[in-house]
């Protein structure tokens, strides 16, 4: 089940990338006092998560940041390694927030965990999580195969 509006960013220790490398951080910490669009996909280097999904953050980043956001972050289940040559590769610099759920478990914590099979296993559902200080506002979380409702464009008209 799906993290509830009303309901806490959970408490753990993940990895943020940056193009210098990777640090822990814990989410709850990061998000505290911000007003944070956390969008998730199910993996780097993936066609609608490469050719849409991560595009549309960086596109409209100015746009978002104009309506109030204080922090972009895109969540996958993939190392900090691919994380960081995915963020390169579409010139995301300091626009959003990588965040590398290499075991999932901020991905479970959430409860927005799919079992993709045996070729990509456990991995996040595409969707946009909207959290003022730490509290979820808007859960939105797409049906298998979609790309609906998590664009920074659909973002963008709830905002």
């Amino acid at each position: 089940m799906p993290i509830e509006p009303g309901q806490r960013v959970p408490s753990l220790t993940m990895k943020r990338t940056t193009d210098s490398g990777d640090a822990d951080i814990d989410p709850s910490q990061l998000f505290a006092g911000k007003h944070v669009i956390l969008f998730s996909l199910p993996g780097a280097f993936t066609p609608t998560c490469t050719t849409k999904h991560l595009p549309s953050y960086v596109k409209h980043h100015d746009e978002l940041k104009q309506k109030g956001v204080d922090l972009i972050a895109c969540l996958s289940v993939n190392d900090s390694f691919v994380m960081q040559a995915w963020a390169k590769e579409n010139e995301v610099g300091d626009k959003i927030v990588m965040l590398a759920d290499g075991n999932a478990a901020f991905t479970k914590a959430l409860g927005i965990d799919a079992d993709y099979g045996p070729n990509m296993g456990v991995r996040a559902r595409r969707g946009v999580i909207v959290f003022k200080d730490g509290v979820a506002q808007s859960v939105d979380v797409e049906e298998r195969g979609k790309y609906e409702v998590s664009s920074a464009e659909a973002c963008l008209l709830k905002l």
